[in-house]
């Protein structure tokens, strides 16, 4: 089906103007910092990097863990160029999707989180430095973050166009247009799924944003900071939205909202719902912290049980509205 979801060609403008190609420079220079600091870190260096702390324990799995985060970056890069020439017109649909999926989904969630923590610590929160081990030099987190918020910003506006161009006609109208048989029971089944899923992480992170301890370990409550609260809630918000948009969708409500709603709340809502938990889930496995908790871990494999589930329910809406569209012009 990859061959019917482009446009007629006159549509197809990627690469074609000079804001893309600013976008596309921006992207690729944000990426710069982060690169370079990680592959020095590979090499050995200690730059940014205090005394006694944690990550010079474990050099041989630290180099591991930046060499994927080198290559999860470098992705950046290549997902710019393609959004931007011509021949990334040509990448198969899935091809494309999945990686920006995944960039959405680990970009997200820095990029809410980072500024509301500043905000919260500036109203007088408690600080990640604050009676905590040594861990990296608080410019590192700020050098990062900011090229991490960078990358979402232009990353992202670079995504909505090439896909506005490539697919818009897949999210046009709204949500009372959309044929009644176009999601059908085992579709609303889904939904319906995720949403009972979707509780128990749900109130899990809710209780732990509001300062509950049931289920963290003794590392995890003696090191809560504002950004762990923060991280909390946001986790509470990305769930929601991924419920939120797979029942919009799954039964037609919020009738009178373009179609756009439902599928970006099922796009950011799943990605940071899965993504980031995933990641969470595989950060022990570098030996640079200890293993979460049993709760912990339930929590992770319920958020991403949920994410996929709602990301599911999203591919096949718009596969099966590009199949109508096209029975419609055939």
């Amino acid at each position: 089906m990859t061959h019917t979801l482009a446009p007629p060609q006159e549509t197809l403008t990627v690469g074609a103007d000079r804001p893309r190609r600013l976008l596309r420079a921006v992207a690729i220079v944000s990426c710069v910092p982060y690169l370079a600091l990680k592959i020095a870190w590979i090499a050995g260096s200690q730059l940014g990097i205090p005394r006694g702390s944690r990550l010079l324990e474990h050099r041989a799995s630290m180099a591991v863990a930046n060499g994927v985060t080198v290559l999860l970056d470098g992705a950046v890069i290549v997902l710019a160029l393609v959004l931007t020439r011509p021949w990334g017109l040509r990448a198969p649909a899935w091809l494309l999707g999945l990686p920006a999926w995944v960039a959405t989904g680990l970009l997200a969630p820095i990029m809410a989180g980072f500024p509301l923590q500043l905000l919260v610590d500036l109203l007088g929160g408690t600080p990640a430095s604050a009676g905590a081990e040594p861990f990296l030099d608080a410019w590192v987190f700020g050098v990062v973050y900011t090229g991490f918020i960078v990358q979402g910003l232009s990353l992202g506006a670079l995504f909505v166009l090439y896909a506005r161009d490539r697919w818009g006609r897949l999210w046009a109208g709204r949500v009372w247009e959309l044929p009644v048989g176009l999601i059908g029971a085992a579709q609303r089944a889904v939904a319906v799924a995720a949403a009972g899923c979707a509780l128990p992480p749900l109130l899990t992170h809710l209780l732990w944003a509001c300062g509950g301890t049931v289920g963290l370990d003794e590392r995890h409550v003696t090191g809560r900071t504002s950004g762990f609260y923060v991280m909390e809630a946001l986790s509470v918000v990305f769930l929601a939205m991924a419920v939120a948009g797979g029942v919009l969708l799954a039964f037609r409500r919020g009738r009178p909202l373009p179609v756009l709603v439902p599928l970006g709340l099922v796009w950011v809502g799943s990605a940071a719902t899965v993504c980031w938990a995933a990641w969470l889930s595989l950060a022990p496995l570098t030996d640079v912290a200890d293993g979460p908790a049993p709760l912990l871990n339930l929590t992770y494999a319920g958020q991403m049980i949920v994410g996929i589930l709602v990301a599911c329910l999203g591919v096949h809406f718009l596969a099966e509205r590009d199949a109508s569209r096209n029975r419609r012009t055939a």
